[in-house]
């Protein structure tokens, strides 16, 4: 996709360089506004066909300050690591523009053409499969992304390789390949075309014409911010509330065999954490005072403190309010930390905020599959996502809550809030509902605990961690 040659005029400079401010700063000025929206863009394309030229005749057109450039080598994919994992703290935040000149489709080609191990044509297209959904997720979060691919012919890359200063050889091995090699060269063409039929694709022969078109492509997006709402559903198919969310009674158990099975269980989890061939993520979630903190506590007390990573997710600062609400979760998972533990997560979305008010019903409807999507594309990056849902009733919550109240150290835990969410108890019941039942997958099932009885419930949270350790 390109401007047609009858839609592309060359503009006066100074006029394109005035458009280019002006609306960049409209853009910038409706940050704080309701829906307001950032500007990805992501350049890639042939070695030598004008691509950093363009980025640097754009810095000159806009204010700079207000222009982020990402310029990063390609890097060949690894197991542990999704393709977006390195790219996400430099997504845009509403009001932003950034430059991504190297990206995810750059590490593709990379991959695709490396020479060891090259990528077969099935798992190609499945990559660029998930990287539109993962785009289209940043669309429908008011991330617009536009991909514009710079292209030039065969002949003209052997020209300027000709004319280039050997000086600068060095700057120019993208995706480490001989540029005087006809059948790299064709290769990539081919590869390219299998993913760039929703890009902007940009002859780099004539150096005017191609920087104006760039520039003129972004002002064209600056100006017109697609919206990407999804409907709602007219009727909402609530899903029923499972009879172990209704009742969560458990037997007791006898309290010297619990903590003879409370230690041996506490060691074996232990030493299957810290064994396992693939990063894990365990999710609680759970109405409060459920006993996530005391299930945490047991399943940590065997690791030592630098093996693994605990976060207590509260409300998104505003910072996070200005990014994909899966923003602030992409960032702390990363492949470095084999042992990540979330007490309440980006389920967030479709419990609190859905029974708040505090998303839209909207992005509250489409979150179960943007979380699918993203659970899918750890457990394809070799981690175990454990997810546990905590059972408790209204009366032993009232009883825990109480004796909070009642306890020195555990008041801190308890707060108005607390009290005040037992009115929406039933609204609170229903979003689980809808959350187990739209988000029990295959690679990352949802395991219900009842804990009206901690004891059992922490061992039945230990069992579960092992038994899906075992069958991952």
């Amino acid at each position: 996709m390109s401007l047609k040659e009858t839609e592309f005029q060359l503009m006066d400079e100074e006029q394109l360089s005035v458009e280019l401010i002006e609306a960049q700063y409209q853009l910038k000025n409706t940050s704080q506004q309701p829906n307001a929206k950032s500007v990805l863009i992501l350049v890639s394309g042939i070695e030598l066909a004008g691509k950093g030229e363009a980025v640097k005749q754009l810095r000159e057109w806009v204010d700079p300050r207000y222009l982020r450039v990402k310029a990063d080598a390609p890097i060949i994919f690894n197991q542990k690591q999704t393709f977006w994992q390195s790219y996400a703290r430099f997504i845009p935040a509403e009001g932003q523009i950034m430059v991504m000149f190297g990206n995810w489709y750059s590490d593709l080609l990379s991959t695709a053409m490396h020479v060891s191990k090259p990528l077969d044509e099935t798992l190609f297209d499945d990559y660029v499969e998930n990287m539109r959904a993962y785009e289209q997720d940043l669309k429908n979060n008011h991330v617009d992304v536009i991909k514009i691919w710079f292209d030039l012919s065969w002949k003209s890359l052997q020209k300027r390789l000709d004319e280039m200063d050997p000086s600068e050889a060095h700057w120019h091995k993208l995706h480490g390949l001989d540029w005087r090699n006809k059948k790299q060269y064709d290769n990539v063409q081919r590869l390219r075309q299998r993913f760039s039929n929703d890009w902007i694709v940009i002859d780099g022969e004539d150096e005017q014409s191609r920087d104006q078109q760039f520039a003129q492509h972004i002002l064209r997006t600056l100006k017109h911010c697609p919206e990407h709402i999804l409907n709602t559903k007219e009727h909402w198919p609530q899903a029923p509330v499972p009879e172990l969310l209704l009742s969560p009674a458990t037997e007791m158990a006898d309290e010297a065999a619990y903590k003879n099975e409370l230690k041996k269980l506490s060691q074996k989890v232990a030493e299957a954490l810290r064994c396992a061939t693939r990063n894990v993520v365990i999710v609680f979630e759970g109405m409060d005072a459920a006993g996530k903190g005391g299930a945490i506590k047991r399943i940590v007390k065997k690791l030592d403190p630098r093996e693994y990573e605990i976060h207590t997710i509260a409300a998104p600062e505003k910072y996070e309010l200005r990014r994909p609400y899966l923003w602030r979760f992409w960032n702390k998972i990363v492949p470095e930390e084999r042992i990540t533990i979330f007490d309440r997560s980006w389920y967030g979305r479709v419990l609190v905020e859905r029974v708040e008010g505090f998303a839209s019903t909207v992005e509250w409807q489409r979150a179960y599959d943007e979380i699918n999507r993203f659970e899918s594309d750890l457990y394809n990056s070799q981690t175990v996502v454990i997810k546990f849902w905590l059972a408790i009733d209204k009366d032993e919550q009232a009883v825990r809550f109480k004796a909070r109240e009642e306890t020195a150290h555990k008041r801190f835990k308890i707060t108005p809030d607390d009290w005040r969410n037992r009115d929406r108890w039933e609204d609170y019941l229903h979003a689980a509902a809808d959350m187990l039942q739209r988000t029990d997958t295959e690679h990352a099932p949802w395991h219900v605990i009842a804990t009206n009885n901690k004891h059992q419930a922490r061992l039945q949270v230990l069992n579960m961690i092992l038994k899906q350790l075992k069958a991952d």
